[in-house]
């Protein structure tokens, strides 16, 4: 499956566990602010809906989301979020992709420094990384919870670009623009919930690594995940199975 690699399973998995942790709904929140800077409804903003349809996924309350969304179209006092991304290379030249959220550029600025030298990574120059990904909407699903038929006929009816297998994973791919209709339109054809559905950065090539330099990539990957200033890691690593078990595990 081209592009969607095994750190996404990573991400996923650590997902999972961290969806009570108050971190996971710091970055939510965020977003949520964000979001809501060029318009606070939901309707009518895809990022917004996004942002939101997320909180409700880690259970957010309403009156949470409501602040937020007040915060950032400026009814109630707030944070002032700066927006930019970093481009970095980890170990075995991978190429990591950083979607910051900050209210202090300098000092994520530096902790991404020390995060990317602890882990055999660099920052790389503007543009140096961005073109090897491509923005496109993902829907996953587990392999073993659904027919494989039904979802490339439901796929095909809707229009979407691509259903992609790997491994234990299906996935249908999509155009920005169209996610929201592919990924309602799937749900209205009977298919079960995925495992994610998102619109991401998809690697258009992958890096392979094995031993001592995919476990320092992984756990680099991981400390960056882990950054309250970083919304989205996106990297064009891909291990095998063993070796994400062995970080994830």
């Amino acid at each position: 499956m081209s592009g969607h690699n095994r750190w996404s399973k990573i991400k996923h998995k650590k997902g999972a566990s961290d969806a009570k942790k108050s971190k996971v709904w710091t970055k939510v929140i965020k977003e949520i602010t964000i979001s809501a800077r060029s318009s606070g409804d939901v309707n009518g903003n895809p990022r917004l809906r996004a942002a939101v349809d997320k909180a409700r996924s880690v259970n957010m309350p309403n009156d949470t989301i409501e602040r937020a969304i007040k915060k950032g179209t400026g009814e109630l006092e707030g944070v002032n979020y700066e927006e930019f991304n970093f481009e970095a290379y980890g170990p075995g030249g991978t190429a990591i992709l950083l979607e910051i959220l900050t209210d202090n550029r300098n000092r994520t600025t530096g902790e991404i420094r020390n995060l990317l030298a602890k882990g055999n990574g660099n920052l790389g120059s503007a543009g140096s990384v961005a073109y090897m990904f491509k923005k496109l909407g993902v829907v996953a699903y587990d392999k073993s919870a659904v027919d494989e038929n039904k979802v490339t006929d439901a796929a095909i009816e809707l229009g979407a670009d691509d259903v992609r297998v790997e491994d234990d994973m299906l996935t249908v791919v999509t155009e920005p623009k169209e996610f929201e209709r592919i990924r309602d339109g799937l749900k209205a054809a009977g298919l079960p919930d995925p495992v994610s559905a998102e619109v991401t950065m998809i690697p258009q090539n992958k890096v392979h690594l094995t031993g001592r330099d995919a476990e320092v990539a992984l756990k680099l990957l991981d400390a960056l995940e882990d950054s309250d200033d970083v919304q989205n890691v996106y990297s064009n690593l891909d291990v095998d199975e063993a070796e994400l078990e062995k970080v994830s595990g």
